[in-house]
C-alpha cells in the first residue's frame, strides 16, 4: 500500500466522524466561547471544515502564505458550515491521487509574508493537517458539551449514545 493510499482511507475516516461533529454545531451558537483563551465557536468550525482542504495546498503548491488570497467565507449557520466543510474535503480527496506520491518528501513552508511558521516535506504536513482536524474536533467536542449538546462516537459510542 502506497502512503497516498493509506492517507486516502484515513482522510475518509476521520471525514465522516468530523461531519457527525460539524453537524451537532447550533445556529445559535456561533458566538459561544468557553473561555477568554479560547476560539469563538464561529472561528473553531470555519477552521475545521477548511482543513481538509490543506491537503490540496500541500500536493499542489509549496507553500501557503497568509499575507495572499486565502479567504474563507462568512459562515453563520449549520448548512452553510457543512457545505463548506463539504467543499473543503472534495478539494483535498481531489488531490489524494497516486501521482502525488513522488511529490512526498518535498519541502512545503507554512508562511505570513517574512515570518515562516515551518518548512517541512509535505508528508508530514499532510499528517499534522490530519492531527490539526482531530485537534480542533476535540475542541469542538468541549464546546457542545458545555453546551449540553450531544456528542457522537469518534472511535466507537459515546457517553451519549451508550448506557454506561
Amino acid at each position: 500500500m502506497t502512503f497516498i493510499e493509506f492517507f486516502k482511507k484515513q482522510f475518509i475516516e476521520e471525514a465522516a466522524t468530523t461531519r457527525k461533529m460539524l453537524s451537532r454545531v447550533p445556529d445559535n451558537q456561533y458566538n459561544f466561547k468557553p473561555h477568554e483563551k479560547s476560539m469563538v465557536m464561529k472561528s473553531l468550525v470555519s477552521h475545521l471544515a477548511d482543513l481538509p482542504g490543506w491537503i490540496h495546498f500541500t500536493l499542489t503548491t509549496d507553500e501557503l502564505d497568509f499575507q495572499k488570497a486565502y479567504e474563507q467565507p462568512d459562515i453563520t449557520n449549520n448548512k452553510e458550515l457543512l457545505a463548506y466543510f463539504e467543499k473543503r474535503y472534495n478539494d483535498g480527496f481531489s488531490a489524494l491521487v497516486p501521482e502525488n506520491e513522488k511529490v512526498l518528501n518535498d519541502p512545503w513552508t507554512l508562511r505570513n509574508g517574512e515570518t515562516i511558521y515551518s518548512t517541512n516535506p509535505k508528508i508530514d504536513v499532510l499528517r499534522m493537517s490530519m492531527s490539526q482536524q482531530i485537534h480542533h474536533r476535540a475542541q469542538l467536542g468541549v464546546y457542545l458539551r458545555l453546551l449540553n449538546v450531544p456528542i457522537p462516537g469518534s472511535y466507537g459510542p459515546s457517553a451519549d449514545e451508550t448506557d454506561f
